[in-house]
């Protein structure tokens, strides 16, 4: 089960942030993932289902889903299908699934919205499938979303910004480690927006200087060892 602090405004980036400051697998959803819904967000254990042009598959994720899970629907990215509507939408609020994540496209964009389950896609397209393929054995166990693979061991982030998946045995450190950033982001722009330059706080002129001595130096290596939250 995932559970994250009532008063942590947990956001993508800084789930990704984390990530990398853990060295734990940065592992970003598919590109060009929006939400239906400006502002929606959502976070739960993955139910991966492979979409083979048949709605079955879905019916079946939501029955062996848990309450509070995202459906993460593989449908190999393809702009020329709408692989869910708002049937399925509906379904899976019933069933108490928290969201809906789609390497693809959905359509009955109006209905779903009216229905309340935050749905992520590629876009829209007023076609359902036209052709039924074989199914992959996997099918329930194991999704693609983008270049990433994930199953019920894994947890999905969704907002704005995208969708990052975290294993599940790293999501209670990940959590920890995004709301240290989080606080750190906004001590740096609180002072920020009292005048005090971003370049002051992390001391460019500094890194710059010993840069030259060491060429070697990243900007990355500067800000962590001043305990700062930019990934530079």
């Amino acid at each position: 089960m995932l559970t994250i602090p009532s008063d942590f405004a947990w956001s993508t980036p800084l789930i990704a942030d984390a990530c990398l400051c853990l060295q734990v697998p940065v592992r970003p959803g598919a590109p060009g993932l929006k939400p239906l819904v400006p502002g929606a967000r959502v976070a739960g254990r993955v139910a991966p289902a492979v979409h083979a042009g048949s709605t079955d598959i879905f019916l079946e994720a939501i029955q062996n889903a848990s309450r509070g899970d995202v459906l993460v629907i593989d449908n190999n990215g393809r702009l020329d299908e709408g692989c869910i509507g708002d049937l399925i939408a509906a379904e899976a609020h019933a069933g108490g699934l928290s969201g809906i994540v789609v390497d693809g496209v959905h359509r009955d964009t109006a209905a779903i919205r009216a229905i309340g389950i935050a749905v992520w896609s590629r876009g829209t397209w007023p076609a359902g499938p036209l052709e039924l393929r074989r199914r992959h054995a996997t099918a329930l166990e194991a999704a693609t979303c983008g270049k990433i693979t994930v199953t019920r061991e894994d947890a999905a982030f969704a907002d704005e910004d995208g969708v990052v998946f975290v294993a599940l045995t790293e999501c209670a450190r990940v959590i920890a480690a995004a709301r240290d950033i989080a606080a750190r982001e906004q001590a740096q722009a609180a002072r920020l927006m009292a005048g005090e330059p971003l370049r002051d706080q992390l001391r460019l002129a500094e890194y710059l200087q010993k840069r030259d001595a060491d060429p070697e130096l990243t900007f990355r290596t500067h800000v962590r060892s001043l305990g700062k939250a930019i990934e530079g």
